[in-house]
């Protein structure tokens, strides 16, 4: 995919792996248990992102669940200033934990709902990059997500390739906030699963200098 790991990230991925495995038995983090398909659907996943992500970011995941994407992010891109939130609090405490055990600095996990957090964030605080992974339907993510970041800012949903009705229940909402729409399309290694990134920024010059390959 264009993206080289270093043996100490790919060390933390499988910290995380181990983890989240032994923790989904009682925590319900994820619906995917095999192995090979945690490994690509989980992390692998995750490596054309950061081509899209100013460095020294703040970087909010709504929804991180059982810590996606933002956890792989941090990994990849330690220069992120990163928050973690979730409605749910033993996910949150899931996050926590790995934060921990891997031994992560400058991102913390929130229990706490996207709509209730935009009256808790100092202006200088509020994200200028917000990310999620399958949370919902992008219109409702939007929702979430514009009221919360610091313009001008980047927005990346990570999604399937069903994606045309999304984007056209979504289209007046991002052209009213005039945002310039960026969809990628990439395949996943091994499975040959299709995906798409859908990025919404103020200006195609936030991300354009980030994007030589890694």
């Amino acid at each position: 995919m264009g993206v080289s790991l270093e043996r100490h990230q790919i060390a933390q991925f499988a910290i995380h792996a181990k983890e989240l495995v032994a923790w989904n038995v009682s925590t319900d983090l994820t619906a995917i248990t095999d192995h090979v398909e945690i490994a690509v659907k989980q992390f692998l996943d995750n490596l054309p992102v950061p081509a899209f992500i100013p460095p020294g970011s703040r970087l909010l995941d709504i929804g991180s669940g059982g810590g996606f994407p933002g956890i792989p992010l941090k990994i990849l891109r330690p220069d992120l200033h990163v928050t973690l939130i979730d409605a749910s609090r033993k996910k949150v405490n899931f996050l926590k934990h790995i934060i921990r055990t891997i031994g992560l600095e400058d991102i913390e996990a929130r229990h706490i709902r996207a709509e209730e957090l935009r009256s808790k964030l100092q202006a200088e605080a509020r994200p200028n990059v917000i990310v999620s992974k399958a949370v919902s339907k992008l219109e409702r993510f939007l929702d979430w997500a514009i009221p919360l970041l610091c313009r001008p800012g980047i927005i990346i949903a990570m999604k399937g390739r069903s994606l045309e009705t999304e984007l056209e229940a979504a289209i007046s909402r991002i052209e009213g906030e005039g945002l310039i729409l960026t969809v990628k399309e990439y395949r996943l290694p091994l499975l040959d699963i299709q995906r798409c990134l859908v990025v919404l920024s103020d200006s195609r010059d936030e991300f354009k200098a980030c994007q030589s390959p890694r």
